[in-house]
């Protein structure tokens, strides 16, 4: 390094020259630009550059009077770190300040120093080296005097840029990469600056240069294409772009231009730039790219008189700009090719030219440009239209200012020329508005129009706009732009009134979409209104906040999250910090709603605060809701309540400082709002939570919120640099805070408690959080453990590395990794000692990873001399996964490889990785095959599942040493799955290891030669080897990962030899796929297709991508070839594999828009080869074609995504596919009714067309040629086509040309007598359903424009007549006639309702009126009849409909029945409260018949759950069920309870049988009825056991709801005394059902608890809001001290909830040295924390004692004597070193930590039970010791179990915590 060299020379010039003048000041600031030099961090960097600078500025005033010998060491030296920080703009405009400083008075040497300096660039060659090459730009660009060195060198600067662009061209370094671009940078940059020095040598026939004209045939063969990298040739059209400019006239730059262009299309044999030539033979072969480059370049920073100045030889007034580039620019935009962005922002910077020089376009064309007949303006709009659904990233925002520039230009030139008719305006508006509400492109030209027509008028001509917009922020994509024309709208009308007159233009429009937004239970559709719209909207229009706060009143959970959202939004744009009192009581309730939604918003707002310091009621909210809120189920409600803890640490750390700035640290706590302590004492508290949550028997979701809010703390209050974050650094002055509180002891974040909490969550079964626990460990921890812990975390680590089990080998590879971060000398001393060899190496990364391989190797071994043996107790997984996360994962470990003394060795070690890694593969993968050596490798397939099973059998047999295999059974052994593990799991690691080395290795600078050539092609055979031999999906995927990494590693790099090795495996495996050969490869080996896509993604995305081009255009070659006519169906055919292995390249996520080229050829194949006579050609050809429809069209979100409909326009789609859609017309034209039936492929290309959305209203659109075909299929004779036809018939026509259509359907319906075919009939009623049936989130058609439909259909009413005998085409005209009924007039409405009551009226089972037959499709007619009779009464709500339908749920048929239920329980249909009412009745009165004879379980099943669904949340339904059912209520309940006590339904009717005697048994119940009661409770036990169905879980939660709340309502006070027993069974029930592991199982048991607690009169507000589960059970828990205190069967029924574990069993367990078993059995609920629940109940059961202290007596007389024994037996256990050798373990073993943690509560229990019992009674109980004695003897195990991390410390006082910091739910 020359900076270093010089740093060193420079100190020892002025260390000798004394330590007085300017020699000290000098060294300080050599030092702190070495300092600069080393650091990575960029404030560092910065820091270390500003002090240079400011001892610079000192220094340079001293310098002044020194001679030039004095000064030139310090000059030369800052020069030389100005070299080397040539690529950081902002170091080097630094250091030239530095430079500028020192040389004052001294200018003549810093001229010499810069002179000699760069002149010693590239001293042994002309060709510049990449650095060199940052250099010259840099010093060209930010130095005025390298500026001027260059102005004097020019000649040999430009010999040497000639030479390195032809080195760079010819392909010497790797090719086109950044070595290309900086030397056409460098070019650029000198066309750039200096122009007049530039200019004689291109114009000037004196001054001519040789290398400039060398220069400007190599940036056009750039340009042309021979350089690969597509940037480098943009950039090289940029760099001619710019020579251009030079000319010192325009004509002659408009010239060189124009033959620039003419050379690119072979129109001229030369290009004449001034003097400089270049012939038209040395230009490369074209690709189109060219004029891409070149248009960019001129538009980008062409002088505009060249652009707009005539053309010499031109007829008429042409130019460069309206007459060449836009013929250019029209070209590109529609071409397909891999620079869609650049072409759009080429289209763009031509529109923002022609806006700039309007004036001179003018005058040189004598008139308008954009006139209304003008082409100009045609092609224009044409342009913009057809690229406005572009789907390339980043293309919107290029088409939206396009419009916007366009309308610019179009509104300037009506201003100039005074036109006020501008009809381009009202065309723009009408074709936007047409277009689908889904279509993004919709909304950019209406946000462009709204300033030039007004908001009003926008809004006249789309009445449904704010309904759209509404629907655009569910949807993402549409969201920015909706909130841009939304917030244009307003602005436009807030500029027509003021003050109240603007609220009321707004509340208007747009009041009700802005409350319906934030009152939406869609998170998406929420957030982006509370985000995006209401912000902007309060800041405009203050007074919006009133109408809105307004909307926002009530106690439901909609109406809380709106008003919290529009109460964060208020503060934080008016600044207020404190909360009214009102506030603050509607803000806990939020706090404590059950809505995950309400109680982010609320906290975002607490946390959220302008101030620097907690009020004390945001404080005391906050600790109240942190502990209730750590076991939330979803990680975005984890991520965002990380976020805002981490807003509150950075307000709270901040005020704290600011107030420690003024004041002695050490001054005492105050009550002060703003006092450092307050803060100290919180961030505390929220430690020792967090601490505290991180025991094993901790759920993932506790333990994962504890460490996202500990990572918060650690990051915000500790002052730990990270280098690699460039925001977020704590403040400079943060030790003062620390030390301020570590004076109070607080704030001890590293403590030995802490460190074993984090150690423990290292031993745990899920990666997230041994990841995170590791994460924090190494960056915050100390550099090393103590050394009492590393023996025994070192011997955990290597126990784990040889479990079987994958979840324990994974945790030991982290914990070996976290071992290495924070390793001594002492952890290399172990691990000498443990390979009993001598410790020669001091280098830890390399004997770590020695000692690892060692290991390895090993167990290989061991594997080869007995595989079973070694997969059950030294399988290789684990240890492959620890070298993979110690080599890959531990920057020192690369920093060590660098190092010149250590790269001998690490480059032996890793050759010998890679050789076992080899070894192992060979081993593991023969092995499956029945072979071992050599004779493996040359099966190429892999073996059949058979073949497998027979192998593993027969190494079974030789592990055990059996001679016979053991008898056959259906499930697999354990030493079979134990041998699949191993090798699977094996396999994978080793796939990701080495792909893992190859990308670290090959991209560092230092360790690119560890690697050899021969490791690296023995790499690329074991990778071939696994994908070409591998059947497990786990195993192919992860080794898929790392053959890509390998395979970028490799192409990227410099070397041809290494490029060459995934070339090559491409190569064979394409001549495997098209060879014969012996076996089947694409279904037995599942990584063979992925072997190409690994390497093919693999190419850099930013060049051209040859392999892909090849590997596609070989397998399309291959997949079309024709079929052998005697092929083996045992074999796959070559065109198969072809298909299989393009569909996997269609679906990898790495190759993007690339395969985009190729769609066209790849869905030709496809469709061909669904017509191919071969089964497997066509099962791979739908699933090519299934790929291909999500690549084109994109995926589809979940609809709980909250994105209702979202999709490409049909008319966008040809756009951007042409030759596609000829292709799929083709096929719809060739499949018209009179040709064969069978088309294979027309269903898929109907399916296509039915994903895409319609267009706009365009007579001239592409999609009109499918219309005609689309109509022809109505006749087809296969219903799936004719009914996906009907589909596909929506986005060909758009919503305003419907009517038309409609009407011309409805005229060739045929009159009575005049059918002709069936199947056309039914295929026109099914395409006039499709077109009437409106779209999620678009309005019906207008019924004014569906009149004359109606009338056509009025007269074909024969068609519903018995008289049209098809039964199906009756049903599909019913269901128009359903889609129209505002249309229709009332005579023909009633008519239709008259035929259908008959004809239902007359149905009887078995017979059809007027049928001798049974008829196919008749029940679809019923069903279809039903629905609509029930449509039509909810529609009209008139009576006698309604009893219609009534009578309908007691219809003989069942089909009819069951159509009426399915209505009922129908979340789609409308809602009418008459006929649910009558409904509801009538499902009341047949109940007790319907119980009676329940034959049909499916009737049943429905019936229930429509009386549930109408009665559920029917206020009044009680009443109406005592007067229906008339006392047979409860014989209802008996025979409910029959059915699910005896007949043992299934889960759906068992769960439906449940809700409903719940909801019966809620219409009253006497004493004598306390039999039926406990039966139903019971049940309600049984099906809500953890592990029983979901369903039932839920079914029992929901009757908590109903028949619950009864009982306990019931029981209060001493009316029912009998029910308490009950009431105690349904709370406790509820109790294990707020731990359920299912959401909804908690959410519907939170819903109880709220009812019950709104029902006893708590606060709640005027309704009830539903609590939290969390918040539900401790009110749950106060209804039982207050109200159930007393009874004595309060206290046993929740000891229930207390376990009863065998602590002394556990730990024999643990410490055994048994084999591990490969599983473990999953616990029925993995939510449930029995210790979490065990300490919450703590406090409740005290004070039950203290209420009934006899209760206990029996409880205590059982479970006192174990308690004591296991107090004794802790105390002896952990009491001495020797009998806790496996207490690292223990830290990590939830089932120990949970019964310790049991025990400690049922300790404090029995202690507190005999102190008030009374001493005595201990003896009379077989009690040993008194309450004094067994209270210390618990104090001395807490003690005891603290020391090993195994508990807390034991508290001052024995009093429980408040309630409100219990741990939750669990």
């Amino acid at each position: 390094m020359g900076a270093e060299r010089e740093a060193r020379a420079c100190a020892a010039f002025y260390g000798d020259a004394g330590r007085c003048g300017p020699g000290r000041a000098a060294l300080r600031c050599v030092r702190c630009l070495r300092q600069f030099a080393g650091s990575t961090a960029k404030r560092c960097r910065d820091e270390h550059l500003e002090e240079a600078l400011q001892l610079a500025q000192a220094l340079g005033k001293e310098l002044q009077a020194l001679g030039e010998a004095e000064v030139r060491p310090l000059l030369r030296c800052v020069l030389a770190f100005q070299l080397e920080a040539a690529g950081s703009s902002s170091a080097f405009q630094k250091l030239e300040q530095i430079v500028t400083q020192l040389a004052v008075g001294q200018e003549a040497v810093l001229v010499q120093e810069v002179g000699t300096l760069l002149a010693g660039l590239a001293p042994h060659g002309e060709v510049l080296s990449p650095e060199d090459l940052q250099a010259v730009c840099m010093f060209i660009e930010e130095s005025r005097l390298g500026r001027h060195h260059w102005q004097q060198n020019m000649a040999p600067l430009l010999q040497r840029l000639a030479h390195t662009l032809s080195y760079v061209l010819q392909g010497q370094p790797a090719p086109s990469g950044t070595w290309g671009c900086l030397a056409v940078k460098a070019c650029l940059q000198l066309f750039q600056v200096m122009p007049k020095d530039v200019a004689p040598l291109v114009w000037s026939a004196a001054a001519k240069n040789e290398a400039l004209q060398r220069i400007l045939g190599l940036l056009l063969e750039a340009v042309a294409g021979k350089a690969l990298s597509k940037d480098v040739r943009l950039l090289a059209g940029t760099a001619l772009s710019m020579l251009l400019n030079t000319a010192p006239q325009p004509e002659s730059g408009a010239r060189a231009a124009l033959t620039l262009f003419q050379l690119m299309d072979r129109g001229a044999e030369e290009l004449r730039v001034g003097e400089l030539a270049v012939e038209a033979h040395s230009i490369p072969e074209l690709d189109g790219l060219e004029r891409l480059a070149l248009s960019r370049g001129l538009l980008t920073c062409c002088r505009a008189d060249i652009l707009c100045c005539r053309l010499e030889g031109s007829t008429c007034q042409a130019c460069l700009l309206l007459d060449v580039l836009f013929p250019i620019v029209c070209t590109l935009s529609k071409e397909q090719k891999d620079c869609h962005y650049h072409c759009f922002q080429v289209l763009v910077l031509w529109l923002r030219r022609v806006q700039e020089n309007l004036p001179e376009l003018w005058h040189l064309r004598g008139g308008r440009l954009l006139a209304e007949d003008a082409k100009l303006l045609q092609k224009l709009t044409q342009l913009v239209w057809d690229n406005a659904e572009a789907p390339v990233e980043g293309v919107s925002e290029f088409i939206q200012s396009s419009f916007r520039v366009l309308l610019e230009i179009y509104h300037l030139e009506c201003q100039h020329f005074e036109d006020q008719e501008r009809p381009l305006y009202q065309q723009m508006l009408q074709r936007a508005v047409s277009m689908p509400w889904q279509i993004k492109a919709r909304y950019v030209p209406l946000c462009a129009l709204v300033p030039y027509v007004g908001s009003q008028q926008v809004l006249d001509a789309c009445p449904m706009l704010p309904q759209h917009l509404l629907s655009c922020l569910a949807t993402n994509h549409l969201c920015p732009t909706a909130t841009e024309l939304y917030r244009a709208l307003v602005r436009q009308q807030c500029s027509q009134g003021q003050g109240d007159v603007q609220a009321e233009l707004w509340a208007q429009h747009w009041l009700p979409l802005l409350s319906r937004a934030l009152r939406s239970p869609l998170p998406i559709l929420h957030s982006n209104a509370a985000n995006h719209l209401l912000p902007w909207t309060l800041r405009q229009l203050p007074a919006a906040g009133t109408l809105l706060a307004a909307q926002f009143s009530g106690a439901d959970t909609a109406a809380l999250r709106a008003w919290v959202s529009l109460l964060r939004v208020q503060r934080s744009t008016a600044g207020v910090t404190l909360l009214r009192a009102e506030e603050a009581a509607r803000l806990q309730a939020c706090l404590r709603a059950r809505e995950e939604g309400v109680r982010l918003a609320a906290l975002g707002l607490l946390c959220g605060g302008p101030g620097h310091s907690l009020a004390g009621t945001e404080e005391r909210l906050l600790r109240e809701f942190l502990p209730l809120n750590l076991n939330c189920h979803t990680s975005a409600f984890r991520q965002l309540l990380q976020a805002a803890l981490r807003k509150v640490l950075g307000r709270l750390r901040d005020g704290a400082l600011a107030r420690l700035r003024g004041k002695d640290p050490r001054e005492p706590r105050g009550e002060g709002v703003g006092q450092p302590a307050r803060a100290v004492d919180f961030v505390e508290w929220l430690l020792q939570l967090c601490i505290s949550s991180l025991t094993p028997w901790a759920n993932y979701q506790r333990k994962k919120t504890a460490l996202l809010l500990l990572t918060a703390i650690l990051e915000t209050c500790t002052d730990t640099w990270s280098p690699e974050r460039k925001k977020g650094q704590p403040p400079r002055t943060m030790a003062t805070l620390l030390g301020h509180a570590r004076q109070s002891g607080c704030w001890d974040f590293f403590s030995r408690p802490n460190l074993l909490a984090l150690l423990g969550c290292l031993q745990d079964s899920t990666n997230e959080i041994r990841d995170t626990a590791s994460e924090l460990l190494v960056r915050y921890f100390p550099a090393a453990f103590p050394e009492t812990l590393t023996p025994a975390l070192l011997r955990l680590a290597q126990d784990a590395l040889s479990s079987p089990r994958v979840q324990e080998a994974e945790a030991g590879a982290v914990l070996m990794k976290t071992v290495l971060h924070k390793s001594d000398s002492s952890t290399l001393k172990l691990l000498a000692l443990e390979a009993k060899t001598a410790q020669t190496l001091t280098n830890r990364s390399l004997y770590f990873a020695q000692h690892l391989l060692r290991v390895l190797q090993a167990q290989l071994a061991t594997a080869q001399q007995n595989l079973l043996q070694a997969a059950a107790a030294a399988p290789m997984h684990g240890v492959l996964a620890a070298l993979r996360r110690c080599l890959l994962q531990v920057p020192e470990v690369i920093t060590c490889m660098q190092t010149a003394e250590s790269a001998q060795a690490w480059q032996e070690l890793l050759s010998s990785l890679v050789d076992t890694a080899r070894d192992i593969t060979s081993l593991l993968l023969g092995a499956l095959q029945s072979q071992q050596g050599p004779e493996a490798e040359q099966q190429v397939a892999a073996p059949s599942f058979a073949d497998m099973g027979n192998a593993i059998g027969s190494l079974i047999m030789l592990g055990k040493g059996q001679r016979e295999e053991e008898e056959d059974s259906v499930l697999l052994s354990e030493e079979h799955s134990l041998i699949l593990t191993c090798c699977w799991v094996s396999v994978k690691e080793v796939g990701l290891l080495l792909g893992g080395l190859a990308e670290l290795l090959l991209s560092s600078p230092g360790a690119k030669h560890l690697l050899q050539l021969t490791s690296l092609q023995t790499a690329a055979t074991v990778f071939q080897e696994i994908l070409l031999r591998c059947r497990h999906w786990g195993a192919v995927e992860g080794c898929s990962m790392g053959f890509t990494k390998f395979c970028a590693a490799l192409l990227n790099h410099p070397n041809t030899e290494l490029q060459a090795i995934p070339q090559t495996i491409l190569d064979q495996g394409l001549e495997a796929l098209s060879g014969p050969r012996s076996s089947s490869i694409t279904r037995r080996a599942a990584g063979f297709p992925m072997l190409f896509l690994c390497i093919v993604s693999g190419e850099n995305p930013a060049q051209a991508r040859p392999l892909l081009t090849r590997c596609i255009q070989t397998l399309l070659a291959l997949a079309t070839m024709a079929l052998p006519q005697d092929w083996d169906q045992t074999l796959d055919l070559p065109q198969v594999c072809a298909l299989h292995v393009l569909q996997t390249l269609v679906r990898g996520a790495g190759l993007g828009a690339a395969l985009l080229r190729h769609a066209t050829p790849m869905v030709a194949l496809a469709l061909r080869g669904l017509s191919s006579p071969c089964w497997a050609m066509r099962n791979a050809a739908i699933q090519l074609f299934s790929a291909l429809t999500t690549r084109l069209l994109g995926q589809k979100q979940s609809s709980t995504e909250g994105c209702l409909v979202e999709g490409l326009s049909l008319p966008a789609f040809l756009g951007q596919h042409p030759q596609l859609g000829a292709v799929l017309l083709a096929e719809l034209e060739a499949a018209v009714p009179g040709g064969p039936h069978l088309r294979p492929a027309l269903h898929a290309v109907l399916t296509l067309l039915a994903q895409l959305q319609p267009g706009p209203d365009d007579p001239s659109s592409p999609s009109t040629h499918f219309l005609e075909p689309l109509l022809e299929l109505a006749g087809s004779p296969i219903y799936a086509v004719r009914a996906m036809a009907a589909k596909a018939l929506i986005p060909v026509v758009p919503p305003p040309q419907r009517p038309a259509l409609l009407l011309q359907l409805a005229q060739q319906l045929p009159a009575p007598g005049g059918v002709l075919s069936h199947n056309a009939l039914h295929g026109r009623l099914l395409q006039m359903k499709a077109l009437l049936a409106p779209n999620p989130g678009t309005a019906r058609l207008p019924a004014e424009a569906l009149h004359p439909v109606a009338l056509q259909l009025e007269a074909r009413s024969w068609l519903l007549s018995p008289a049209q005998r098809c039964p199906l085409v009756r049903a599909a005209f019913l269901q128009v006639l359903t889609l129209l009924p505002a249309s229709l007039s009332p005579g023909f409405t009633q008519s239709i309702w008259d035929a259908v009551s008959a004809e239902l009226g007359g149905l009887t089972l078995g017979r059809e009126p007027g049928c001798a037959e049974l008829q196919v499709g008749a029940a679809v007619l019923h069903q279809t009849m039903a629905r609509f009779a029930c449509s039509e009464a909810a529609r009209l709500a008139d009576s006698k409909r309604i009893h219609t339908v009534c009578s309908l749920l007691q219809h003989p048929h069942p089909d009819v029945r069951l159509a009426v239920l399915s209505w009922v329980t129908d979340g789609k249909r409308a809602e009418c409260e008459e006929l649910e009412r009558a409904l509801r009745l009538t499902l009341l009165e047949n109940l007790q018949s319907v119980l009676q004879d329940r034959g049909n379980k499916e009737f049943l099943r429905l019936y229930l759950e429509a009386l549930v669904h109408l009665c559920r949340d029917c206020p009044s339904w009680s009443q109406e069920a005592s007067q229906k059912l008339q006392g047979s209520a409860l014989a209802c309940v008996e025979t409910l309870l029959l059915v699910m006590e005896m007949e043992r339904p299934g889960p759906e009717l068992l769960s439906q049988a449940l809700c409903a005697a719940s909801l019966l048994l809620t219409v009253g119940f006497g004493d004598e009825d306390a039999l039926l009661v406990q039966r139903w409770c019971m049940m309600l036990e049984a099906c809500g056991r953890p592990v029983a169905d979901e369903v039932l879980r839920l079914a029992a939660a929901c009757s908590l709801q109903t028949a619950g709340t009864e009982v306990l309502r019931r029981c209060r006070g001493a009316a029912c005394p009998w029910l308490i027993p009950m009431a105690l069974r349904v709370i406790n029930m509820s109790i294990h059902l707020l731990q359920d592991e299912d959401p909804d199982v908690r959410h519907e048991a939170a819903g109880f608890a709220s009812l019950v607690q709104h029902g006893l009169g708590q606060p709640g507000g005027d309704g009830c809001i539903f609590v939290q589960g969390n918040v539900g059970l401790l009110s749950l828990l106060q209804l039982l001290l207050d109200e159930f205190g007393h009874h004595p069967e309060t206290f046993g029924s929740l000891l229930q909830h207390l376990p009863q574990p065998n602590l002394r069993a556990i730990v024999e367990d643990l410490e055994a040295d048994t084999p591990h078993s490969l599983y473990k059995e999953d616990e029925p609920n993995v939510f449930a924390e029995p210790a979490a629940l065990a300490q919450q109940l703590l406090p409740f059961l005290v004070q039950l004692l203290e209420k009934a202290p006899s209760s206990a007596l029996h409880w205590l007389q059982a479970a006192g004597p174990s308690v004591l024994q296991d107090l004794h037996y802790c105390q002896q256990q952990w009491s001495h070193e020797s009998a806790t050798r496996c207490w690292m373990k223990a830290l990590g073993c939830a089932v120990l930590r949970a019964a310790l943690a049991v025990l400690l509560v049922r300790a404090q229990l029995v202690a507190h039970a005999l102190r008030l019992l009374g001493e005595e009674h201990g003896a009379v109980l077989g009690l040993d010791c008194g309450a004094q004695e067994l209270e210390q003897e618990l104090v001395l195990v807490q003690g005891l179990l603290a020391q090993h991390g195994l508990g807390s410390a034991p508290q001052q006082s024995p009093a429980p915590a408040e309630q409100g910091e219990a741990h939750g739910d669990g």
